[in-house]
């Protein structure tokens, strides 16, 4: 099998992993070799039919010796199997950032002989990639759970990012689809991370020659929709790896059935509207100050698919509203509907200087026709009962993209 064959079939199966974004890191270039990463991410480049290729996102084997009913690379697979040589991937990456197709490598892999082996591949090509190329541009290696402290260690010395993926909200999911992986060892792995990177982020500030550790953190993915876990749980999940492991990101995948799939899994893709609902929670709990237990309840553990989270909330607590935009704090300004994170701290430095109007937030672009019934500016006071009973989003809300730096959540 010549390389490009490889290249076909384990880029393909990589695009199941979502949790490849690039910010956080920052690596300069070294005056050496090629290739750096700015704080700002990984700059974007396209081919000429339009697609962007910023990351090559391959795995190094779509072999496995897990059995993972929810994935299509699980041993029991009938597919075409491929595994690339440390050194094909590392000259892979080199080419086509050369190309200028790429600015980085997101690496993958299916486990093979044992986690420790497998994540000896994957540091390999970091190392080669790093010593041999003097290449500074971003990489990303998915930390493979269950491999030893020295190994995940060294990882971090190589790559910007490491992830190592809970999969599945719960233990008892991953009993049911995973019975060969544990939440404790992912886990594990996770603390393992947590604890070096601290330890280096410490010993960098008594010395900026100390080395750098997983610059830009880790991160995790987790399926929704293969199993019955709702959202409560999910969100419940989320909340104790952020909090316990201090992860940069955690990316939610809804479940895409494959042909001639296990049985227990489910006939019906996971809805999009679902994903982009918990992504919109996530960004409340992380960036907004809202809890997990805020956004569902015992007697509504789903997210609506109607309308946003925050929305939802708003018109459940009308006693929290109106919310003056001249005197409220930074976090009650946080919790009306349509206002965003980076608007608030724009409202907050105006107001020294003015009292701000409706077109004062017009012009900021706050989404005002959704954030009027639930403030109070110089020369708009919301009717006492618009709250609570403001209908559903309309579709033009639900399809509104989320960002902690530039939405409007």
């Amino acid at each position: 099998m010549n390389i490009q064959e490889k290249l076909e079939i384990l880029a393909d199966a990589a695009k199941y992993d979502a949790s490849c974004a690039s910010s956080g890191a920052k690596r300069g270039g070294n005056g050496e070799g090629i290739g750096h990463s700015d704080g700002m991410g990984i700059c974007h480049s396209y081919t000429p039919d339009g697609r962007c290729v910023s990351l090559l996102k391959i795995l190094l084997t779509n072999m496995c010796t897990y059995d993972c009913v929810f994935c299509v690379n699980r041993v029991s697979s009938d597919i075409r199997r491929a595994r690339f040589t440390p050194e094909e991937v590392a000259n892979l990456t080199i080419d086509f950032y050369k190309r200028n197709y790429i600015e980085g490598l997101f690496l993958s892999s299916g486990i093979i002989q044992s986690p420790d082996y497998t994540m000896e591949q994957l540091i390999a090509v970091a190392k080669q990639l790093r010593q041999v190329h003097k290449f500074g541009g971003y990489i990303h290696l998915k930390a493979i759970p269950g491999a030893s402290q020295l190994l995940m260690e060294e990882a971090g010395l190589f790559a910007d990012r490491l992830s190592a993926n809970i999969e599945l909200p719960t233990q008892g999911d991953l009993v049911q689809l995973a019975p060969e992986k544990k939440s404790a060892v992912i886990e594990s792995t996770m603390a393992q991370i947590a604890v070096r990177k601290d330890e280096a982020d410490e010993e960098r500030k008594r010395s900026s020659l100390a080395p750098k550790f997983a610059a830009a953190g880790q991160s995790t993915q987790m399926i929704v929709g293969a199993t019955p876990a709702n959202d409560r749980q999910i969100l419940s999940t989320a909340t104790h790896l952020y909090g316990q492991y201090k992860l940069r990101r955690i990316y939610y995948t809804g479940f895409s059935p494959y042909p001639e799939a296990d049985a227990r899994l489910p006939l019906q893709a996971a809805p999009m509207m679902r994903e982009h609902r918990l992504y919109q929670s996530d960004w409340l709990m992380r960036f907004y100050g809202f809890e997990a237990s805020e956004l569902t309840s015992e007697e509504q553990p789903s997210l609506s698919l109607a309308e946003d989270p925050k929305t939802t909330w708003a018109r459940t607590h009308p006693e929290f509203f109106p919310v003056d935009v001249n005197q409220a704090p930074r976090e009650s300004l946080l919790r009306v509907p349509g206002v965003g994170y980076r608007n608030v701290e724009r409202i907050l430095n105006i107001r020294k200087y003015h009292a701000l109007l409706v077109e004062d937030l017009r012009k900021l672009h706050v989404r005002v026709k959704l954030a009027l019934p639930y403030l109070i500016a110089v020369d708009h006071l919301p009717g006492p009962e618009l709250p609570a009973l403001l209908p559903a989003a309309s579709q033009m809300d639900l399809f509104a993209p989320v960002s902690a730096l530039t939405g409007s959540v």
